[in-house]
């Protein structure tokens, strides 16, 4: 049996990585979309497709042969984003989500959609993670070693920094 994970991974962290592991215990695959696969350089969505793909290849050096990684790029119309998405991805047999849009766009099609557990919400956050980056806080205990390697070798937190600036602080 082959299980469904989406997410923008940006980035991947602990939370996500807690999530793959108990996806693992109930499937033999996992297929791991990376949503928005087409944008970067934004403060909400700074990482590229191929070092979200670098950051999770790297984290799940022990499942890598259970594991699908797969850039998928949005489209803008969700009464065919579910099709959309069975179009570019290795086959599954259910997916794992809480967001609400998604599940409803999947039990549409009558794919089973489980909602996994939340770990550490609070902390394991992109948003809350991307804050601490910005703010020069203490983000690396947050993510995976080799998800923290990516981001230094690529200086993934000046450019996060950098795009986060609006017109008025760089005056």
């Amino acid at each position: 049996m082959r299980g469904l994970y989406i997410g923008r991974f940006q980035p991947y962290h602990l939370g996500h990585q807690a999530v793959i592991h108990k996806i693992v215990e109930e499937v033999d695959e996992v297929v791991i979309a990376i949503g928005s696969a087409q944008v970067s350089h934004t403060p909400e969505n700074p990482f590229t497709a191929g070092e979200r793909m670098t950051m999770i290849y790297g984290a799940l050096e022990d499942l890598r042969d259970r594991c699908y990684i797969i850039p998928l790029q949005d489209v803008d119309r969700n009464a065919v984003w579910a099709t959309h998405v069975q179009s570019m991805t290795p086959a599954f047999d259910l997916v794992y989500s809480n967001n609400p849009l998604v599940v409803e766009l999947f039990a549409e099609e009558g794919i089973e959609v489980r909602k996994p557990p939340m770990y550490g919400r609070e902390s394991y956050s992109g948003t809350a993670i991307r804050k601490l980056m910005v703010e020069g806080g203490d983000w690396k205990n947050l993510v995976p070693e080799q998800v923290a390697s990516v981001i230094v070798d690529i200086r993934g937190v000046e450019r996060l920094v950098n795009i986060s600036r609006n017109d008025i602080s760089n005056n």
